[in-house]
């Protein structure tokens, strides 16, 4: 006869490993930071030392680099997931104190119809184009994104929302940057060729390049006013990324409640770190901040960037990205093309050559 013991039915190594795992939990971020960090303090400084490429680019190759050559091991990963989604909001939250709303809308207001028609070409050219080459939605709308507004950080910013793949959030960093890098190249020899002024040469690179250390490359490289002009229109350019941000999230809404997902509550996919953006730009715009600290929170937010496509890139899957083959690259050329071109045209059309 068998004898039923009711202490089998209890299962103490349950609570035991839940008691385990939530320790794993909290303490298994650390090797990761730390392996995240290290990539990004070499990226930062090489970033200093070739300003056109940038920390950001830098830290993404050197994450992909490290990551498929050393490959990462099991304890680091909550770590770098944690550095690619928590510390990207942060970093974007930070960058709303560098941003006044009143001193872009008063000094950039000449440059609202260039950027609008812009950026709208962007998303255009992307959409049609994307759909041409067959393109997945979140990679196209990646490097829409990337190249309407302000290259990294508008990806960085929309990616905790369509919540992309990381090799995809890679491919599309990749693609931006290899237009920025021709953009500083080939923007100023193209402006004298077509003798624009300092002010109609600062416009057009202001609304047609990616990102923002590549349009005050050109612009500099170009005159001292057309990089002052070229950066204005830059930041004037780059608040767009919050109705862009708040549009995405309620499409995403949308989709969630079309598809009769869930538990689907905007509370939920909202991204309140924009909200705190503006909270933070509201600040700046105060003038409550002391200017001294206004670099310092800057610099944070930058060096919080990097670290945060640093983990990106120790959570890319090359194999996976060469399997994409080149057409995003065909993609980020056709808007690049297409921005540059309509923001000529429309200059041509108001005479802000």
């Amino acid at each position: 006869m068998l004898v039923h013991n009711p202490i089998s039915t209890v299962n103490p190594p349950v609570t035991s490993i839940s008691h385990q795992g939530l320790f794993r939990q909290r303490n298994s971020l650390i090797p990761g930071i730390l392996l995240t960090l290290g990539i990004a303090m070499i990226a930062w400084f090489a970033g200093k030392q070739f300003p056109v490429i940038g920390g950001p680019v830098f830290g993404i190759i050197l994450g992909i680099i490290y990551s498929n050559a050393l490959g990462v091991r099991t304890i680091m990963q909550p770590g770098i997931a944690f550095s690619s989604k928590k510390i990207l909001q942060w970093s974007v939250i930070l960058l709303g104190f560098g941003l006044s709303f009143g001193q872009i809308v008063s000094t950039g207001g000449e440059s609202l119809a260039v950027t609008f028609v812009t950026v709208s070409m962007a998303f255009i050219s992307a959409l049609l184009l994307g759909k041409i080459l067959g393109i997945h939605g979140k990679l196209r709308t990646l490097i829409g994104v990337g190249t309407a507004i302000c290259g990294g950080s508008a990806i960085a910013a929309v990616t905790p929302i369509i919540k992309p793949e990381d090799h995809e959030t890679a491919y599309a960093i990749s693609t931006i940057f290899l237009f920025n890098v021709i953009a500083v190249l080939l923007f100023p020899a193209l402006g004298h060729m077509l003798q624009l002024s300092d002010y109609g040469f600062g416009l057009w690179a202001g609304a047609a390049i990616n990102d923002t250390s590549s349009v005050v490359a050109a612009g500099y490289a170009y005159s001292q006013q057309a990089g002052d002009y070229a950066t204005i229109v830059k930041l004037t350019r780059a608040t767009l990324i919050i109705p862009i941000c708040l549009f995405l999230v309620f499409l995403e809404y949308w989709r969630q409640k079309k598809n009769d997902m869930p538990e689907v509550a905007l509370a939920k996919i909202f991204p309140w770190f924009i909200l705190w953006f503006l909270v933070a730009s509201g600040v700046r715009s105060t003038g409550l901040l002391p200017e001294a600290l206004l670099p310092w929170l800057a610099g944070i937010a930058k060096f919080m960037i990097i670290m945060a496509l640093s983990a990106i890139g120790l959570s890319t899957n090359l194999r996976k990205i060469v399997s994409t083959g080149i057409r995003p690259i065909l993609l980020g050329l056709g808007v690049w093309v297409a921005v540059a071109t309509s923001a000529l045209l429309v200059q041509y059309g108001m005479n802000q050559l």
